[in-house]
């Protein structure tokens, strides 16, 4: 059965997944009727059966991991029910004239048991891998603007939600845009002062730091060459 061989790739992974192990044999338990009444059915119809007949297919299960328990005191005791290892090498060069720096290669090796999904597994590395490079070399959180200041529209009732209000979250992030059509603007009177006749110019985001030097064009950006777009190879890749 199915379940079976979902609770046995539960069990052979961390304590800490046996919670939906728990929900499987909810799950499984109420299926077992219907399973019994047509044992050459499928899963399939179990579920359809079941479904027909108004039967909760959706269960939550809780695992309370034993053992774990730790004394700051003494320096006795479990703190965790087990451990991940890993290791990881990486090759890079830097630019000591600008500070750049390249990564050349990077080599992994993680210890995650008998893995469930390598493909998801190796995902999952793979995307920690790259959130802990920007942890560790290319993100600084540094602010710029000297005066911020936010304030609520009053008098906007809202009758289509509660107490009518309004959702917020993502729809702020847009508004940072305004930061970089104020640079694309700055880019503007600088280009004129040089007496660049006003063409349109392209300045993707993010606004980056070099991609603001080059938009500005003057006697030292006009030293740089234009090379045409795949007649080179590029050194790293740029998501979109």
């Amino acid at each position: 059965m199915v379940l079976d061989i979902i609770m046995k790739h539960i069990l052979l992974g961390a304590s800490t997944k046996i919670g939906p192990c728990e929900a499987c044999n909810i799950i499984k338990n109420r299926l077992k009727p219907y399973e019994e009444a047509n044992s050459q059915g499928t899963w399939e119809d179990w579920v359809k059966s079941a479904y027909l007949d108004r039967v909760s297919l959706a269960a939550t299960g809780f695992y309370k991991t034993p053992d774990i328990g730790y004394n700051w005191a003494t320096g006795e005791g479990n703190m965790f029910n087990y451990f991940t290892y890993g290791v990881g090498c990486s090759e890079v060069e830097i630019d000591t004239l600008t500070g750049d720096h390249q990564v050349l290669r990077t080599d992994i090796v993680m210890d995650l048991g008998e893995s469930l999904n390598p493909a998801i597994d190796i995902g999952q590395i793979e995307g920690a891998f790259m959130q802990g490079y920007g942890l560790f070399v290319l993100e600084e959180m540094v602010y710029s603007p000297k005066e911020f200041n936010v304030s609520l529209l009053k008098g906007v009732s809202n009758p289509r939600a509660v107490y009518s209000s309004k959702a917020v979250g993502e729809p702020p992030l847009f508004l940072a845009s305004s930061i970089m059509f104020a640079i694309k603007d700055a880019i503007k009177a600088y280009r004129d002062e040089n007496g660049i006749i006003r063409t349109h110019f392209r300045l993707d985001a993010p606004a980056t730091s070099a991609k603001i030097r080059m938009a500005c064009q003057d006697a030292i950006t006009s030293m740089v060459p234009n090379i045409e777009t795949g007649s080179f190879k590029p050194w790293n890749v740029i998501a979109s």
